[in-house]
């Protein structure tokens, strides 16, 4: 019994925690450093258009609090009556959805919304010019 109790003694880490219940902090502390860098990106790149990450946690066996999940909320909608500040809007808003290393499925419907606005804007634009165009031609035709 005494060299069982020696043998478990050697498996606890310093603070107490077996090998097994390391190997779920370790775990854990990438996924949270993962996380946290994944919507830290979002929100770099967003600026002023993202809201501060949030995140949702686990609490690991050494009783501290990971993160394993998070989003960062993006203001994606377009700009009234200004297709030129909405291109710029939506381009700011797909990098940051495109961001983080590795962006997840949500992410990148966002950058396909984004791209989309940006299409519709773009149209919106060039529609405006065409009209400023023929009327700067019947103004200097009268």
């Amino acid at each position: 019994a005494d060299a069982e109790n020696k043998t478990s003694e050697k498996k606890r880490s310093a603070d107490g925690l077996s090998e097994e219940e390391q190997q779920v902090v370790d775990k854990l502390r990438a996924r949270d450093r993962e996380v946290r860098d994944h919507e830290q990106a979002h929100k770099r790149v967003g600026g002023p258009y993202t809201s501060a990450p949030t995140y949702s946690y686990q609490t690991g066996p050494d009783g501290q609090r990971y993160a394993v999940g998070g989003q960062v909320q993006i203001d994606a909608s377009p700009i009234p009556g200004d297709p030129g500040a909405t291109i710029d809007k939506m381009m700011v808003v797909k990098a940051a959805a495109l961001a983080p290393a590795e962006p997840s499925s949500a992410d990148r419907s966002v950058a396909a919304m984004a791209s989309a606005q940006i299409a519709q804007a773009q149209a919106e634009l060039n529609a405006m010019k065409s009209v400023e165009r023929r009327g700067e031609t019947v103004d200097k035709a009268v």
